[in-house]
Parts: structure tokens; sequence; C-alpha cells
């Protein structure tokens, strides 16, 4: 499944024109294989052994990219530093507000929010973003203890 949402991947990117180099291809395809939404200095510490000359601004350059091909959403929460999700489908998140762990959900009921908004009040409604707050079964077992 990897393999098959990377080549799409790299396909998209190559259909508008962007240049595949091997840091591109290793920042995609870690994102791909990561659920855990990284920082960019995530992606940068994962992969700087493999690219010693490869610098944080070269990871955020590329992530820039992917956002604006519309393969990466970059999502801003509480703390200071972005995250970045691999787009596959409409889905929504949960976040630990002790560890900040980020876990995907899916609803697909709340596309009618959508349709109803748009009914609503007359705008056209572009997209939404929904995310829960919580605290994740680690953390939790962890203060039980």
């Amino acid at each position: 499944m990897v393999e098959n949402q990377l080549k799409e991947a790299l396909d998209a990117l190559k259909g508008t024109g962007v240049r595949i180099t091997p840091q591109r291809h290793a920042i995609l395809e870690y994102l791909i294989e990561s659920m855990s939404h990284p920082t960019a200095d995530d992606i940068y510490k994962a992969l700087e052994g493999k690219f010693p000359n490869m610098s944080v601004a070269t990871v955020y350059n590329n992530l820039r990219v992917f956002r604006e091909v519309g393969l990466v959403k970059e999502l801003t929460y509480g703390d200071s530093s972005s995250r970045f999700d691999f787009v596959t489908t409409q889905h929504y998140h949960v976040i630990c507000q002790s560890c900040s762990k980020i876990v995907d959900f899916h609803y697909p009921g709340l596309d009618e929010v959508e349709q109803l908004a748009s009914h609503v009040t007359g705008f056209k409604v572009g997209n939404h973003r929904m995310e829960i707050y919580g605290v994740c079964p680690e953390c939790s077992n962890s203060e039980t203890h």
C-alpha cells in the first residue's frame, strides 16, 4: 500500500513539473510511512544520517512544495511547531494534551456539516477542519500509576 501511495505521489509531483530528487523521494516516503504527523525537525532528524548534506531548510522547502501540490497538509495546533500529514482522505485529528500525539479518525458524516453551513449561511464552503483534544491511553495510564 505504501509503495502505491508513494508511486501516485511521485507521479503527481512529476505531473506538476517538480523534479524528483533523492531528498524529495525520501521525505515523501517518510511522510507516507509515518503515521505520527511529524514536524520538519522530526523528518530532518530521521533522514540526516541518510543525507548528511541536507539541511532543515531543505526539508521545509520540500514540505512547502508538497503542500502547494496538495500532497501534504500543514497542521498548526496549540504548540508552536507545524506538523505535516500526508493527504490520503478527508479525516480529523484527536490530539493528546499531555504528549501532543496526534491520531487520525474518519467520520464521513461531518461532510454534511459543510452542506448545512452553506445552506444556512449562503457561503460557498471550501473545506472544514476539526480537532478533538484529550489525553491518550499511554498518558492516562502513566497518570494513574
